[in-house]
């Protein structure tokens, strides 16, 4: 199954979240793209010890996930 999830949000949680349900998705062998827009670019500065955005889109980058932005 082709997914694609769609982010334009700032709140780390929600981008953190739609990262973790990517990363399931993709151990389930779907095809999954992340298209962040808007204030969700800038994923990487959002990034906290309780949100690791970096780590969680690393994770989905070498598990053959796209992301797009």
């Amino acid at each position: 199954m082709k997914i694609a999830l769609i982010v334009c949000d700032r709140a780390t949680e929600v981008i953190w979240n739609a990262f973790r349900l990517a990363n399931i998705m993709l151990e389930e062998m779907d095809d999954v793209t992340i298209f962040l827009n808007g204030p969700s670019v800038n994923y990487a500065t959002l990034s906290t010890d309780q949100f690791p955005l970096q780590d969680l889109a690393k994770i989905f980058t070498l598990s053959e996930g796209q992301l797009l932005a």
